[in-house]
């Protein structure tokens, strides 16, 4: 995310962040301490509130669907999907958490407008790659099912609404106005991400907090393809908020 030109910027496919690579759920036991953390039946936990692997399996389900009817079009693999899925599920809730902090509430009309910004955006950078554009692609190649759009203008609209509180009640305008908010933002995500306490099931990889928030299965992954009898110790670089 970046503020640019009093806009929100949403994370298209050049900042895709999701999770790359397999990671077997045993192997990921043995290399990370969170195993027992989790409770059963979760893809994660983040507050008091659990993302169930319910609700996962079936926003997979929805994003392989759609993912179905764009053959060649779609960047993530099926081995990526769960991961870029339940990234944007806990980004929605830091985002929650953050707005709720700041006092900073967002209308269904506004919902719906940051549905028409990202929906934008998306064509601007399929525009850009000489692509057609194509609203539902271009959201699958960031880990969004199309039923999760409206969570996503939700986002959209609480950034932006965030980022005009911080600047005196309208969106950045000017470079010195973008960088002040932007590290506005920053704190205030990382603040609410560190107060959620983010447990992720490590069948899905492990939390990398860093400043975009993912479910990064790749983590892991070099570890666990270590040559024998030279064994990695996995990195704990984006383990916890940096604030």
């Amino acid at each position: 995310m970046a503020l640019l030109a009093g806009r929100t910027v949403f994370i298209g496919r050049k900042g895709r962040v999701a999770g790359v690579g397999g990671v077997a759920a045993l192997g990921a036991c043995l290399l990370l301490s969170a195993c027992g953390s989790v409770q059963l039946g979760s893809a994660a936990i983040v507050g008091n509130q659990r993302i169930t692997q319910a609700t996962l399996d079936s926003q997979v389900s929805n994003f392989e669907a759609a993912a179905a009817n764009y053959p060649g079009q779609v960047q993530v693999t099926s081995a990526e999907t769960p991961a870029a899925v339940l990234t944007w599920l806990i980004r929605f809730s830091i985002e929650n958490r953050m707005a709720s902090e700041a006092g900073v509430s967002v209308s269904e009309t506004e919902i719906q407008a940051g549905v028409e910004s990202v929906s934008q955006q998306i064509a601007e950078e399929q525009e850009e790659e000489g692509q057609s554009a194509s609203l539902t692609p271009g959201l699958l190649n960031v880990g969004i099912s199309p039923q999760m759009l409206s969570d996503l203008g939700k986002y959209q609209a609480q950034l932006d609404a965030f980022a005009a509180k911080a600047n005196g009640g309208k969106l950045p305008s000017t470079t010195a106005q973008n960088n002040a908010v932007t590290t506005a933002v920053t704190k205030a995500q990382c603040t609410a991400a560190k107060s959620l306490n983010i447990q992720v099931n490590p069948q899905y990889g492990r939390f990398e907090y860093g400043t975009t928030y993912a479910v990064e299965s790749g983590s892991t992954a070099n570890a666990l393809s270590a040559p024998a009898g030279k064994p990695t110790k996995p990195s704990t670089s984006g383990l916890t908020p940096a604030c």
